[in-house]
């Protein structure tokens, strides 16, 4: 039993190295073409080391960094990005704890209309989405998060009324009767007990709404504002259909590098937080 134990991890093991492998070639090979002449990221070196005949050193993230307006477009990822993951984590656990304090019709139904939010497909709401957001002034970074919070409310009320109903009720009794008010109670005393989950959530939207491409693309008007992933789509083509592959590639990389910081920093608390958010009631 103990062999046959033995074989079959080292066979899924295998699987799991082949599948990350899988995951990972695509970005090494993005890092790889960032540092190489664009006229030769065409050819068959594709997919090659540098050379000393296709190496440009920095030059291709100079040129991303300089001539591209990349730092405005941080500016509006950054914000878009920040504001949007608060809203979500602060409105979606007040929304779980009622959901899961207040029993009845109602929050049932709550519940259930924020589950069923996340199988509709992005798809059927976008043309509506676009109108709507013109209509009521949402098209500019410093609003789009109000659109992020709708979206993202469906996983993060999941997540944060699974791990809520793992918290005994007798603790917020006993900060009532303390003198404490309902909000006193959620943020001196929910809130801390929430934040394996609060930084799953946080991480797992910050990366959604980081990499997004079509909504804001739908929303904003990109002759004013540009996020990163839509300056990478439309600031490196020149003409006849000439493309910056070199310096596209390297902001690439440049956008890759926040994000991937951000999860190594709360890689710990992620398996914790989807687990305790899994939990039935």
């Amino acid at each position: 039993m103990k062999s046959k134990r033995k074989i079959s991890d080292i066979i899924v093991t295998l699987i799991m190295i082949v599948m990350a492998l899988t995951f990972v070639y695509p970005i090494v090979m993005v890092l790889f073409n960032s540092f190489k002449e664009t006229n030769t990221i065409t050819t068959d070196t594709v997919f090659t080391l540098p050379t000393k005949e296709n190496f440009v050193a920095l030059e291709n993230y100079i040129y991303a960094l300089e001539a591209k307006g990349f730092f405005e477009s941080l500016k509006y990822s950054l914000f878009i990005t920040i504001s949007s993951v608060l809203a979500i984590c602060v409105c979606c656990s007040m929304c779980a704890w009622f959901i899961t304090r207040v029993k009845g019709v109602l929050s049932s139904a709550l519940y259930y209309l924020f589950v069923f939010s996340m199988v509709v497909p992005f798809q059927m709401v976008m043309f509506t989405l676009s109108r709507t957001a013109d209509r009521l002034d949402f098209n500019t970074p410093w609003n789009i998060w109000i659109i992020y919070l709708g979206f993202g409310a469906g996983l993060a009320v999941f997540m944060f009324t699974g791990f809520m109903k793992s918290i005994p009720l007798e603790i917020e009794e006993a900060a009532m009767i303390d003198g404490c008010n309902p909000l006193q109670t959620f943020f001196k005393i929910v809130m801390p007990m929430l934040k394996p989950t609060m930084v799953s959530v946080a991480i797992l939207e910050a990366m959604w709404v980081w990499n997004d491409y079509l909504l804001p693309t739908l929303v904003l008007d990109i002759r004013e504002y540009q996020t990163i992933p839509m300056l990478i789509q439309t600031s490196f083509k020149g003409g006849y259909g000439r493309v910056e592959m070199g310096a596209m590639m390297a902001c690439i990389m440049l956008t890759v590098i926040p994000i991937v910081i951000v999860y190594l920093l709360g890689q710990k608390h992620i398996i914790k937080g989807v687990a305790a958010g899994a939990v039935k009631g």
